[in-house]
């Protein structure tokens, strides 16, 4: 009995170091790599995602002809949403308002390259470490705090100049949008008080933000795709540091 109990005491700590050790191991980076390979790694699937995000989304119907980041009105405008059925000609004009919004980011999305390209060369070891550790978007989030601001004072006024660009003679998304919340107003002053007009117009914010919002998004999910799908690893960098 006292043999069972001094294995007993023996065993179980030594399971337990067992247990802690095997548990860092997992958390460990593969010893295999080296520090300099790490972030050669991280700005290799950075470039190739930001590099393919940004083409993406500079193509015409980048923005419009993908749900997943296509850039609706700006919350002020839901009340125009909702009563459409009063504007004459409403549905049409909602749409191609839409559509010359997301005109704006898909000309604007070029402007993300230099900026993008600044902050994957400043990536360091520590950097490194912590992102290649990190969530499936470690590396995206890392890539967004560096150059949010930065993205956003290029962005905008190019945002502005797009949204005030004709797209066919006389008509523009800032000019579209304009003659919607208009249009709105003139029914909303004929309801006897149930609709209020609108007030004010967002859409450089808004369409600056969400052109933003949708390509990080879009850089988030080719990361996503390197980090788990090795056929989009195109190189062997990229297939070294994530292929353990």
């Amino acid at each position: 009995m006292k043999n069972f109990k001094l294995t007993s005491l023996i065993f179980i700590p030594t399971l337990l170091l067992s247990m802690l050790f095997s548990s860092c191991q997992d958390v460990n980076l593969d010893p295999e790599l080296s520090e300099s390979e790490i972030v050669e790694g991280l700005k290799s699937a950075l470039k190739v995602g930001t590099d393919s995000s940004v083409s993406t989304l500079n193509l015409q119907d980048g923005y419009y002809g993908d749900n997943l980041v296509k850039i609706l009105l700006p919350e002020e405008a839901g009340v125009i949403v909702k009563n459409i059925a009063l504007i004459p000609g409403g549905d049409l004009l909602l749409e191609e308002t839409i559509k010359a919004i997301n005109r704006s980011a898909e000309d604007a999305a070029k402007e993300a390259t230099p900026i993008f390209v600044d902050a994957i060369t400043s990536i360091t070891i520590d950097d490194g470490k912590s992102i290649l550790k990190g969530a499936d978007d470690a590396a995206t989030v890392y890539l967004k705090t560096k150059t949010f601001t930065n993205l956003h004072d290029k962005f905008q006024p190019k945002i502005n100049t797009s949204l005030s660009k004709e797209l066919i003679p006389g008509v523009s998304a800032q000019s579209s949008y304009a003659s919607l919340i208009n249009k709105y107003n003139v029914a909303a002053n004929s309801s006897f008080g149930l609709l209020k007009p609108i007030v004010g117009n967002s859409l450089s914010e808004h369409a600056t933000q969400k052109g933003l919002d949708g390509l990080f998004l879009k850089v988030a999910l080719e990361e996503g795709k390197i980090r788990n799908d090795i056929s989009h690893r195109v190189n062997d960098i990229l297939k070294k540091v994530f292929g353990h």
